[in-house]
């Protein structure tokens, strides 16, 4: 049983424990006062508790997937002693908000701590069947774009009279999903959203129950006429565009269709502007994926949104995203001196952004943010052999057209080679999602992953996988009471 912390102030350089930056002595000084007054210990033992205590928090604030018995051999301690440390560890909770504010600290708050706190991680750790906590529509039956780094089949799309019963499926689930939580829903797939005639009517019936939908989309189709056509559209929480480049060609290299940079930039501007005059509470904001050979681009990325928010001076551009690739294609990778470029660009950036573009979120996402702050953090990959068979259907779900329910989010695409193996069941005007999951935990299925997999996984499945196998890990080697070291309260 974990012992309730004493409420006490505690010394500020605690909370900076896995900073790159920390004054370590400044850190062990104040923890080992903190561990003395706890435990009472003499000064020579409570500084060996707080170097330990440093150390496992500056680990765990970069490296958050690590298994506690890889830390116990690595302090060479018997497991009572590891024991002891852990326990010490509970005792000053500002050493578990340092780690989550460590250069890692988007896993933790981005992934790990609302799935910690939804019981989401648990289910699935213990085998037990729950409603996903994430839902996934995936209503669109086509996409106008063919990215070099998309991993949908060439010409694949769903026919068109998939789209009515497909839509009444997709409104049966948006029925089914618990309200509690307004963001368990979002719309996007291995095929364009907007491509469907009927998603304004889905976004309105999922704002009635309470829902606010965030759309991932290419924007090719989110023009006046689009928004005119489907109003329902303005009843977005969020709109996210996946921004393929700075130019034309650029664009047409990523997309391979000519043309599609100004109509997306026109389509941004007229979105900008419209939202404005409806006063409407939707925000927009870019994902933008860093591609080789484009690693100096951000400060042009500042600047384009700048142009942008030109069109609604008083309401501008909420957010954007940075990542890298997640695929692990080769194509995709960065080379090791545009890390370098990148790395030394990312302040530069940030500080740009907050200059030219004032109030607007960025957000760089898991390894960049790591790079950002000093910590060179490798893009996690999950390969076939650290797959889980069982997948993690109680934390997320998506569901295509037919009502097929995709156990990771980068299978919904239509003929795409092996992914069908990752279909757990598929819902019907008489089957529930609810029952798909409850049927495909509680059956024991398994799928055994095969070479090229992997590519199901996107960053968000990645991080799942790996939280998962170590909170397994950690189980399974007796450290139930402490698994992943930091757990929901």
């Amino acid at each position: 049983m974990k012992t309730t912390p004493t409420a006490t102030a505690v010394p500020t350089e605690i909370a900076d424990a896995a900073r790159p930056d920390a004054d370590r002595p400044a850190v062990v000084r104040a923890l080992s006062a903190e561990v003395t007054r706890l435990t009472g210990a003499a000064s020579d033992t409570a500084e060996r508790q707080a170097v330990r205590l440093a150390e496992l928090t500056a680990h765990y604030g970069a490296s958050p997937f690590t298994p506690l018995e890889q830390m116990r051999r690595r302090f060479d301690l018997d497991r009572a002693g590891f024991g002891e440390l852990l326990d010490l560890f509970d005792r000053i909770p500002q050493l578990g908000t340092a780690v989550e504010q460590g250069p890692a600290g988007k896993y933790w708050s981005n992934t790990i701590r609302p799935l910690n706190a939804a019981g989401a991680l648990e289910a699935a750790v213990r085998r037990e069947p729950a409603f996903p906590y994430s839902v996934g529509l995936y209503p669109g039956p086509t996409c106008m774009f063919r990215c070099h780094f998309c991993v949908r089949v060439t010409g694949a799309k769903y026919d068109a009279e998939s789209v009515v019963p497909g839509n009444e499926i997709l409104t049966s689930v948006i029925d089914e999903v618990p309200s509690e939580n307004p963001t368990a829903m979002y719309l996007s797939g291995g095929l364009e959203p907007l491509t469907n005639p009927g998603i304004g009517a889905l976004v309105s019936h999922a704002a009635r129950r309470g829902f606010a939908l965030t759309v991932y989309t290419n924007a090719f189709a989110l023009t006046e006429q689009t928004l005119r056509r489907q109003p329902g559209l303005w009843d977005l929480g969020a709109v996210r565009t996946s921004l393929y480049g700075l130019n034309n060609d650029e664009y047409q290299a990523t997309t391979g269709k000519r043309g599609a940079f100004e109509r997306v930039r026109k389509n941004l501007r007229d979105f900008l502007r419209m939202r404005a005059e409806r006063a409407a509470p939707v925000r927009l904001g870019l994902n933008h994926i860093i591609l080789p050979g484009r690693a100096n681009r951000l400060i042009d990325l500042v600047d384009f949104i700048a142009e942008l928010n030109e069109s609604s001076p008083h309401r501008p551009l909420d957010f954007v995203t940075v990542r890298e690739d997640y695929s692990g294609r080769d194509d995709g990778r960065l080379s090791e001196g545009e890390r370098t470029e990148l790395r030394e660009g990312l302040a530069r950036f940030v500080d740009y952004a907050a200059e030219r573009t004032p109030g607007m979120q960025t957000d760089l996402g898991y390894a960049l943010e790591s790079l950002r702050r000093g910590v060179d953090a490798q893009l996690l990959r999950i390969r076939p052999e650290t797959m889980r068979p069982t997948a993690h259907p109680q934390v997320a779900v998506q569901i295509d057209l037919l009502g097929d329910v995709y156990l990771y989010r980068e299978a919904g695409f239509p003929g795409l080679a092996g992914a069908t193996r990752y279909v757990a069941g598929r819902v019907t005007p008489d089957r529930s999602l609810h029952s798909v999951v409850h049927d495909f935990v509680t059956s024991g299925r398994s799928i055994d992953p095969q070479p090229g997999d992997e590519f199901f996984l996107d960053g968000f499945d990645q991080s799942v996988t790996a939280r998962l196998n170590q909170l397994e890990r950690d189980v399974a080697d007796g450290w139930d009471q402490h698994r992943g070291l930091i757990r929901a309260v």
